[in-house]
């Protein structure tokens, strides 16, 4: 989603083990030093520990793609949980060794290996056994790994066997009735995170593969992301990943310390912060809520009971458990006495910021009732013609979309919340917290807010559909006559055809170009979210932006 906006080829922090993106620190040089020495010298163990997401598996990919001898033959053990029957199983199915008979016999997969090795010696071939997460073989298991380095000839082990693992596996070799194995490793090494300085040279790297040109994550945020991970790269990847949505979604081509913070608040759910700051965070926002109550009594007070029953909008807050016969208007927060932030109100207002609460308020905006305890959100509107559109985006988004829209934000506590976006005026937000209605600038919101948000909108016919070339039907035809109605410029050369041709997709290019999304020729559920906006009411609440075609 934000690979466009900052110029990527490829998302440049994806924690999949791609040797492409391997940053040769220092230790992770004399790591590859080590497995390479394991591959070439024959015989023994060599043993690769580390902390959890330091780069082993990375390594060992490294390993088998780039730094194999020709003449290797490599058996790989990714699930080491099993049994010996399993794990001898597992190898001869590796080094694709044929077993017609006696499958379940340990001694019949023992005696067809040894074969396979001694002729594959014969051939000058060396014979590689890689068994990842080590950590995990049981003590059977690892008694089997021993005794198939008794495989030998009078000059050389025909089995070199590499385990990596956590540091969980240097206290499992360390027992004494695995003795007799750990005097068998002729290498041992362990990985450690890198160091600030590393860490930042691994940000930099991973975005100068993935594409980038310029900086998108200043110093400053990449000392954050050392403190946060302690160099661990599994974890900065995470981190940094998590930013660059944050980013996209605020619109902002370079990432700061404060985007890495609430990058790592929403991985984690917990922000460094102090006592003494939480303190003040909870004082101040006790303050906002007090004015809030205290603004709600003042306006029921000078309002007598005809004027209550003249208001034309009730409040249907979730929070209030019995039925309230009058209606008034829905508490707000006066401009001239607001107080408290954002962050703080969501604090105050913790157990009504849950997702049913949210889709309360979203669904009242409809003019529907949700019903709390029952089906999803999702599912209750689809029941009621509508659809969810659940996805990351911006503000620029949000406004093209118009439609209201519930927000996941993140506190400065780390706490997760669910808010409706009601509006949109100018450089402010309307929301809906429980059903009390705010009003914050974008500014402040987008502090919290790292795009993820859910919105209905009322498909044609009732059930959401994503169009392509090739299909066929009456919301082909509806398609047709909607861009039509739209502007002359997207009118089809048979108006009333109900296939999607090669004329209708370049018709749907241009209106895609012309409103800025992504420029596919398909009539995905954005892309038809935005036509219904341009046909007119239809129903459907909006957010007060200005003309989608000149935002």
């Amino acid at each position: 989603m934000y690979l466009g906006f900052f110029g990527l080829n490829e998302k440049p922090f994806s924690i999949t083990p791609d040797p492409r993106y391997l940053f040769m620190s220092e230790r992770h040089g004399e790591a590859l030093a080590h497995l390479v020495y394991g591959v070439t010298e024959s015989g023994g163990f060599i043993q690769l520990t580390g902390e959890v997401g330091t780069g082993k598996t990375t390594l060992v990919r490294t390993l088998l793609l780039n730094r194999m001898p020709d003449n290797a033959d490599v058996a790989v053990v990714l699930n080491p949980q099993i049994t010996v029957h399993e794990f001898l199983l597992t190898i001869c199915e590796e080094l694709d060794i044929q077993i017609t008979e006696h499958k379940d016999s340990i001694k019949a997969l023992t005696d067809a290996l040894n074969r396979h090795l001694l002729s594959a010696h014969a051939a000058g071939r060396r014979t590689i056994l890689v068994v990842d997460e080590a950590q995990n073989l049981a003590p059977a298991v690892l008694e089997q790994v021993r005794l198939l380095t008794n495989l030998e000839t009078a000059k050389q082990k025909l089995l070199q066997i590499i385990l990596i693992g956590q540091p969980e596996l240097r206290e499992l070799l360390g027992r004494n009735d695995l003795r007799q194995l750990a005097q068998r490793i002729t290498g041992r090494y362990h990985l450690e995170p890198l160091t600030r300085e590393e860490s930042a040279q691994y940000v930099e790297h991973r975005l100068r593969v993935a594409g980038a040109l310029g900086e998108i994550i200043d110093s400053a945020a990449k000392k954050e992301v050392f403190h946060l991970s302690q160099g661990v790269p599994r974890l900065i990847n995470v981190i940094c990943d998590r930013a660059l949505l944050g980013a996209y979604s605020q619109e902002s081509r370079i990432i700061t310390r404060r985007l890495i913070k609430r990058a790592a608040a929403e991985v984690s759910g917990q922000l460094d912060r102090s006592q003494g700051l939480r303190r003040v965070a909870m004082a101040g926002g006790i303050f906002g809520i007090a004015i809030v109550v205290a603004s709600l009594w003042s306006l029921i007070q000078s309002s007598g009971p005809a004027d209550l029953a003249e208001e034309s909008v009730a409040l249907r807050s979730p929070a209030i458990a019995a039925p309230i016969e009058a209606t008034i208007d829905k508490p707000r927060l006066a401009p001239e006495t607001a107080q408290a932030t954002l962050s703080q109100e969501l604090a105050l207002a913790d157990t009504l910021t849950t997702t049913d609460f949210a889709f309360a308020s979203l669904f009242d905006l409809w003019g529907l009732e949700y019903a709390r305890g029952s089906r999803s959100g999702c599912a209750q509107a689809a029941a009621a013609g509508l659809a969810c559109l659940s996805q990351r985006g911006s503000w620029n988004g949000l406004r093209q979309l118009n439609r209201p829209a519930i927000l996941s934000v993140i506190d400065d506590g780390g706490n997760s919340h669910e808010i409706v976006l009601t509006a949109i005026h100018d450089d402010s937000a309307e929301l809906s917290i429980g059903g009390v209605a705010v009003s914050h600038p974008i500014s402040e919101v987008t502090k919290l807010w790292f795009g993820e948000y859910i919105l209905l909108w009322r498909p044609p016919g009732g059930v959401p559909v994503s169009l392509s070339p090739g299909a066929r039907g009456t919301e082909v035809v509806w398609l047709r006559r909607s861009l039509a109605e739209i502007d002359v410029r997207y009118v089809s050369e048979v108006i009333d055809d109900d296939e999607y041709d090669t004329n209708l997709q370049g018709i749907v290019r241009d209106f895609q170009k012309d409103n800025r999304l992504d420029v596919d020729g398909l009539a995905g559920q954005q892309t038809i979210i935005i036509i219904n906006s341009l046909l007119g009411p239809d129903g459907s609440p909006r957010l007060s932006t200005p003309d989608i075609a000149e935002s």
